[in-house]
């Protein structure tokens, strides 16, 4: 079952900027690219390093302590196989930005059956 948690205000992130945000304990990210939000966790699965002063290249956030790069889209490593960060999809209502939480957000987001990029 998901759950709607209101992190923001529609037009807060400019295209390039991005926002922590903290849910039940847990730091996720917000980064608006082109006009599209899109929400990561914090925390590098690698070694637990926090994403959000990685350096935004695109898409593709690298990791400020080893340098992985992620897909903020995705979730996904660069290449091919790899680790993964988790995705949570993000909606606008009624002028809120809005992050959707399920019980089964600790899995990363490509391994989800029938997900799709936020």
């Amino acid at each position: 079952m998901s759950r709607q948690i209101v992190v923001g205000v529609a037009g807060e992130l400019a295209p390039g900027q991005r926002k922590l945000a903290f849910i039940d304990g847990r730091s996720l990210v917000l980064f608006n690219i082109a006009g599209t939000l899109h929400a990561i966790d914090n925390t590098c699965p690698h070694n637990g390093a926090s994403l959000a002063g990685g350096q935004l290249e695109g898409c593709m956030l690298r990791c400020p302590a080893h340098g992985l790069r992620f897909d903020v889209r995705t979730g996904c490593m660069a290449g091919t196989g790899g680790l993964s960060v988790t995705t949570f999809p993000v909606d606008i209502v009624d002028s809120k930005v809005v992050v959707s939480l399920d019980e089964h957000d600790a899995t990363p987001s490509h391994a989800r059956a029938g997900s799709a990029p936020s």
